[in-house]
């Protein structure tokens, strides 16, 4: 439930925007992506959002059903367009994003009335954004949301914080705080636990989110790997080298990837490991979700990585 736009990246690398010749159109909004990631892995998901009602809109409603997922909680806002996102590209790891979602965004307009609480109590993993509790209506409706699966299953909030969709990071801290007690997963780096939870030490953090009432805590750590925290058990999993093309994609291939090996129940040192290995996958593509990669391709990469390091 949340974020969509559509992503519009330069087809040169290395090139400030003003120097661009020429773009690529792809599906873009992390909790979107996710759910793109986890239908590549066979998992049946789908996404609570809005569009405008505009050609933009057409396009990530038609590209939301072509990737698997299911369409049928995508709505339109007629009186908004649907948001652009322009990135640059500076590998391997300077990607400014510059988000195109004044003075609203559609999927900021969820209302909470709108909302199938049915659909959502009955999914095995529900995945939200902090994101969506940034502005009215839509912080409103993911508490709804939130309140209604009342910890069922699999309740996971991405602690994805981007400071230009806040006032400062005391609110974020605010409405995380408000959110935190219906999760049973949290996902977040280092800056975004900070911003959570106080701690961006990834122990701490992790300890935190435990008293938030979070299971599971994943901090994703940089070079030094994702920290995975849950009933007294840790495990990191080290990162894959790869050569890195575009890094936007990757948290969200991690986080299809993530909820694909959390409904499997595999253990949690092999639930980091694959997911780690889609987010490197991805971060060596230009596009997000049409970069997913399946299950299969996911496993040929950790095999290689075991492979070059025994």
């Amino acid at each position: 439930m949340g974020r969509c736009s559509v992503d519009v990246y330069p087809l040169q690398v290395g090139v400030g925007l003003e120097d661009v010749e020429s773009f690529g159109k792809y599906l873009g909004g992390s909790p979107t992506n996710v759910a793109v990631a986890a239908a590549r892995h066979g998992r049946r998901s789908a996404v609570v959002t809005r569009t405008g009602d505009d050609p933009f809109g057409r396009f990530v409603r038609r590209a939301i059903d072509g990737f698997g997922v299911d369409p049928r909680f995508v709505s339109t806002v007629p009186d908004l367009p649907t948001p652009v996102t322009f990135c640059e590209i500076f590998p391997p790891d300077h990607f400014p994003l510059y988000f195109y979602r004044r003075p609203s965004a559609p999927d900021l307009q969820i209302q909470a009335d709108e909302l199938d609480l049915d659909a959502i109590v009955d999914a095995e993993i529900f995945w939200v954004t902090v994101t969506g509790l940034s502005q009215e209506p839509s912080a409103d409706a993911t508490l709804a949301a939130l309140r209604a699966r009342g910890r069922r299953g699999i309740t996971v909030i991405d602690l994805d914080y981007r400071p230009m969709f806040w006032d400062s990071p005391a609110q974020a801290a605010k409405k995380i705080g408000e959110a935190l007690p219906y999760a049973t997963v949290a996902v977040g780096n280092r800056e975004e636990c900070e911003v959570a939870v106080g701690e961006s030490d990834p122990a701490a953090a992790a300890e935190a989110l435990h008293q938030r009432g979070v299971e599971l805590a994943v901090v994703k750590q940089g070079p030094d790997g994702v920290l995975g925290s849950r009933a007294g058990e840790q495990a990191v999993s080290r990162p894959i080298p790869v050569d890195v093309v575009n890094g936007l994609g990757a948290g969200d291939a991690f986080g299809g990837a993530l909820c694909h090996g959390l409904l499997a129940d595999w253990p949690l040192p092999r639930v980091l490991d694959f997911a780690n290995a889609a987010g490197a996958y991805v971060a060596t593509q230009l596009a997000c979700a049409d970069a997913m990669p399946d299950t299969s391709t996911v496993e040929r990469l950790l095999a290689d990585h075991r492979e070059s390091t025994s």
